[in-house]
């Protein structure tokens, strides 16, 4: 897998995915993540990345959610949302297709910093 700049990924659209592609190995995970801006975490197993917010306000949780989830219907790729304690955001993703991290994973996370970096 080529490793990609941080500007190249937000570049890109996320493609459809129905499985047969390899999935990330834990070190080219690592390499590539190292290119996303924002703190995303690298799970254990390295079939995930995360990232989680504090945020000021419930409206401002549920603002970030909404924007994301435009954001994923757009791209066609899809994060997992988790909203508790009223302002605390997590977002999962992977490629739930080939069970592990694929490109798609990192050009969604990508926008996501972008999409924050532009409303905050």
């Amino acid at each position: 897998m080529d490793i990609q700049s941080w500007d190249a990924l937000v570049g890109k659209r996320c493609q459809a995915c129905e499985g047969g592609l390899p999935a990330y190995s834990p070190d080219e995970a690592r390499a590539q993540l190292k290119h996303v801006h924002g703190d995303w975490e690298l799970s254990a197993d390295a079939k995930m990345i995360s990232r989680k917010w504090k945020l000021k306000s419930f409206q401002q949780a549920m603002t970030l959610a909404v924007a994301v989830g435009q954001l994923a219907e757009e791209e066609q790729h899809h994060p997992d949302l988790h909203l508790t304690g009223y302002r605390f955001l997590r977002i999962d993703i992977t490629t739930h297709a080939i069970g592990g991290l694929s490109e798609n994973d990192f050009i969604l996370a990508a926008k996501i910093d972008n999409l924050v970096s532009k409303n905050t």
